[in-house]
């Protein structure tokens, strides 16, 4: 199949080592955070914050996070060009859908009269909060859509990842309390450029399941 779309996925791939010379443009890392934030989310709730780290000094906090476990995705802090924490708020409550409610009115999306009739979509999260007040099982989900959405830019601006799931949650919520301020990150990626001589994933063909295995239309 030819099409830009496909082309961006059939490149794009989880990069193992980076070019600690290499940096990201400001232009592009623009573009990024933009698609970042104009990411879908279930009601719109939007119930993420994204940490961009990109200094030597946040580079060092991020790094002393993997001292107790997943030693093996630590290299990547310090050789791309940024790590990206992809945050969620793990107590998503009616007072912060109301932001993005009021937010609505400002954007014209709705209209002053109908604030109160725009709460109808908080259902949803009551139905995903626990007794504890504990929205956690939906709003983690919400930052895989945005960390999606985030892979498919990269992928077409030629910026190469690698998504980490082995982050020590814990050690992170420690070390970057303040900016994290009580939502909890799980997942974080890196973006930059791979070392040419040592990503061997870069060469591997791409692997995937047939179509007929994992497409069914009915």
């Amino acid at each position: 199949m030819t099409h830009p779309i496909i082309a961006d996925l059939e490149q794009r791939y989880t990069a193992k080592r980076y070019d600690q010379s290499k940096r990201v443009p400001q232009a592009e890392l623009e573009v990024i955070y933009e698609a970042m934030r104009l990411s879908a989310s279930s009601i719109n709730s939007q119930p993420w914050k994204f940490i961009v780290i990109e200094s030597d000094e946040a580079k060092q906090r991020m790094h002393e996070t993997f001292v107790n476990k997943h030693q093996f995705n630590q290299p990547h802090v310090k050789a791309a060009s940024h790590i990206i924490l992809f945050a969620y708020n793990p107590k998503y409550t009616r007072g912060d859908y109301a932001k993005v409610v009021d937010k609505g009115i400002v954007d014209g999306r709705t209209a002053p009269e109908n604030r109160e009739q725009a709460f109808a979509g908080f259902a949803f999260a009551e139905l995903n909060t626990d007794e504890n007040g504990d929205t956690s099982a939906w709003t983690r989900a919400q930052t895989y859509l945005a960390l999606g959405n985030t892979l498919h830019t990269l992928a077409r601006l030629g910026i190469d990842s690698t998504t980490m799931e082995g982050v020590d949650s814990e050690l992170i919520g420690q070390v970057f309390e303040q900016e994290l301020a009580g939502y909890q990150c799980d997942v974080a990626l890196a973006i930059g450029y791979h070392h040419t001589d040592e990503d061997y994933n870069a060469s591997l063909p791409k692997s995937r399941l047939a179509s007929e295995t994992v497409l069914q239309v009915l």
